[in-house]
């Protein structure tokens, strides 16, 4: 990318583009939505089977995966602003627009501390929230983190550049939230327990396991390292509430091809929504594979919206490297009511795009099979 071409994208395409394009990728459903509806549209004209009276012909609706190229080429090809882009925006993105909110948030007001221009950019991209957890009011943690319209050019280039993932950046998804509300409310997973997160974010999940269930080492991973940036600052603004529990930090990259880490296992392996990438799915199950440890009790736990066949498909791959994998999808009675009260838009319940689809995280329990094959052994 030429220096002009550079400066007058970074100036023009606004904060929400960047984080459609780094989202994008998250929208593969789209992608097989779109190939579905030609494929049928085709089926119709060839056996002259008429359109429903009260459907356009899929032909003249852009598809999902055409509003994403028209949209970033009138950007990129014009000086001037394009009205409709929130209207396309809003049909070709799934980012979430609510939370559950059983993680209290709250966000702190800073003062400007530094002259430095470049300093100064970077800080009106963060906010610093206070977490408070529900299992102990008494347990704040303070996590620096992108406000919703901090991501940029440099971002995209970033994650085009390295192949990684930049989605890490733009929000606390939803499955986050969950995972931490339920690791928190069951410390004894984790107590005395050697603990690894993938795919950390800003690390609110592990923090929260760290602060509040004794275990012996967490180790939060993610593998954007802007993100483990991030997360090196939290752990340290936080490191007063860990009490005798290891917490660091580092550059992960899930692969088929090697070991995550030779050497190292650990008991409990979590993450949350790490599923929606079909072409990393193998990669992440062999992580976990090599990265769980296989005495009694060792499991990984994930929570995953379905996605569309996204899950699905990685429970198969996962299965692929003899890995036994449960999907529960009614873990807890507080979650599950809170779901049921989005699904029926009650009262007080207000979520306006919730899509269980790409909102609810189902909870995976993974084991090495031959340790749960034993275990079923014993208890017969």
């Amino acid at each position: 990318m030429s220096r002009h071409l550079r400066i007058r994208t970074e100036r023009e395409l606004p904060s929400c583009l960047w984080q459609w394009i780094l989202l994008s990728r998250r929208a593969e459903f789209c992608r097989r939505a779109d190939s579905s509806e030609g494929k049928r549209e085709k089926v119709m004209e060839s056996t002259g089977e008429a359109y429903p009276k009260d459907m356009k012909k899929l032909s003249d609706t852009p598809t999902a995966s055409a509003l994403r190229w028209s949209l970033l080429g009138r950007f990129i090809s014009s000086r001037k602003p394009v009205l409709e882009a929130e209207n396309d925006l809003n049909k070709v993105s799934r980012r979430p627009g609510g939370r559950f909110n059983v993680i209290q948030c709250s966000p702190v007001l800073e003062e400007a501390t530094t002259a430095n221009p470049e300093e100064q950019t970077q800080n009106r991209r963060e906010v610093v929230a206070r977490y408070t957890l529900p299992s102990d009011p008494n347990v704040v943690l303070t996590l620096r983190q992108r406000k919703d319209s901090g991501i940029d050019l440099s971002d995209f280039i970033n994650s085009q550049k390295y192949d990684i993932d930049s989605t890490g950046l733009v929000c606390m998804w939803p499955a986050e939230e969950i995972m931490t509300y339920y690791c928190i409310s069951r410390p004894e997973l984790f107590r005395n327990k050697r603990v690894i997160e993938l795919g950390s974010g800003y690390g609110l999940a592990g923090l929260a396991i760290a602060a509040c269930s004794e275990a012996s080492e967490v180790l939060l991973t993610d593998g954007n390292p802007h993100v483990v940036e991030y997360i090196q600052k939290n752990i340290t603004a936080n490191n007063e509430l860990f009490g005798d529990t290891k917490v660091r930090t580092c550059t992960l990259h899930w692969s088929r091809h090697q070991a995550a880490m030779p050497g190292l296992n650990f008991d409990v392996v979590i993450a949350a929504d790490c599923t929606f990438f079909k072409d990393f799915h193998l990669d992440l199950a062999y992580s976990i594979k090599s990265l769980l440890g296989t005495a009694d009790g060792c499991q990984a736990i994930l929570f995953n919206p379905r996605r569309g066949h996204s899950l699905d498909r990685f429970v198969r791959a996962a299965q692929s490297v003899e890995l036994d994998v449960e999907i529960q999808e009614h873990y807890d009675s507080r979650i599950w009511n809170l779901h049921e009260g989005f699904v029926r838009n009650e009262p007080g319940s207000e979520w306006p795009n919730y899509d269980e689809d790409h909102c609810y995280p189902l909870l995976l329990s993974i084991t090495h099979q031959q340790l749960r094959s034993a275990t079923r052994a014993l208890d017969d």
